[in-house]
């Protein structure tokens, strides 16, 4: 590991031009590592120009916004990718524009790309791994409170609050290093926690209408029809996600979103049984809990479904 911050670290000393991607439908992972190594590189090196790009979500303004730049802007820039698994993720196109372009992610490394690659699976997050890399600089590098809040927010959401199985010591090591440096731990997780009155009713309609199968899989289809009931759109379900897993007897779970072309996007959650293989038989992939993949009609949820059922009936 260490020759690879080495070799990003010296990249990023290099390069008066640095420009930061994130993958598409950001979390507050994606987010919170953009702007947490954006704010570092800023208070590290203020004569540098950086620049964070991707599609404006109002949602996150309270971690951090994004910029607006043009074409030429890409020209001898060092470009990086954050918490994010494969290039056709990335958000905002022109990542392949600049000079040399840096993968830095936490996801299995299925999908490599870039001029340097700095991967790893076991982080709970991608935001753990850039406090790791101020830490390993850090007689060289500013840790700021924009970076601090960021990368407590990115580490908040990919751990659900520290509830998943991807939440090590080094995590927790991580998130009092944060708390200690200034980050509003009681803020932070009431932000990531408050959800809307539609978010509300659309819980309870999953809820309601969540099928459970005999050997704890469980699923809900979302169409476009009961998004519009609820005055939602796809990017608004993000919040029920987690839900069915609170359930005692679920242990694996697949929430199916219909998108506007009529194809579904699956989100695939689990306690146990291994589902990112799963999930690269549809078109995804992603972590071994946490993946998400693609139904093109009723017929491939229905395999989805059938195929979720015998990875638990294997447990």
């Amino acid at each position: 590991m260490a020759d690879q911050l080495n070799a990003i670290f010296e990249q990023i000393k290099k390069y008066n031009k640095i420009i930061i991607h994130r993958h598409q439908r950001p979390d507050p992972d994606a987010i919170g590592s953009q702007v947490g190594l954006g704010e570092i590189i800023k208070a590290s090196f203020p004569y540098k120009q950086v620049y964070l790009v991707g599609k404006h979500i109002p949602g996150f303004d309270w971690i951090g916004t994004m910029d607006e730049i043009d074409g030429e802007t890409f020209n001898d820039a060092l470009v990086i990718v954050t918490d994010t698994a494969n290039a056709p993720r990335i958000d905002d196109r022109r990542f392949d524009n600049g000079d040399k372009l840096i993968k830095i992610d936490h996801h299995p490394n299925d999908e490599p790309f870039g001029d340097l690659m700095w991967v790893e699976p076991d982080a709970s997050s991608c935001s753990e791994m850039i406090y790791d890399f101020y830490q390993h600089f850090s007689n060289e590098l500013t840790l700021p409170q924009k970076a601090v809040h960021a990368l407590y927010a990115g580490i908040i959401g990919d751990t659900g609050r520290f509830l998943y199985p991807a939440t090590t010591p080094r995590t927790m090591l991580v998130a009092g290093a944060l708390m200690a440096a200034g980050a509003n731990a009681a803020e932070i997780s009431q932000r990531e926690n408050e959800i809307t009155i539609p978010v509300a009713r659309l819980s309870a309609y999953v809820y309601e209408n969540l099928t459970i199968m005999d050997h704890g899989a469980a699923y809900v289809i979302l169409t476009d029809e009961i998004l519009k009931k609820f005055g939602l759109t796809e990017a608004g379900t993000s919040a029920v996600v987690s839900l069915p897993g609170r359930i005692k007897s679920v242990s694996a779970w697949a929430i199916f979103v219909q998108q506007e072309d009529g194809h579904y996007r699956i989100r695939l959650r689990s306690k146990g049984p291994v589902i990112n293989e799963l999930a690269k038989k549809h078109n995804g992939g992603g972590h071994p809990l946490a993946s998400g993949a693609k139904a093109a009609d009723e017929a491939e949820i229905k395999q989805v479904i059938s195929e979720l059922d015998q990875l638990t009936s294997a447990n």
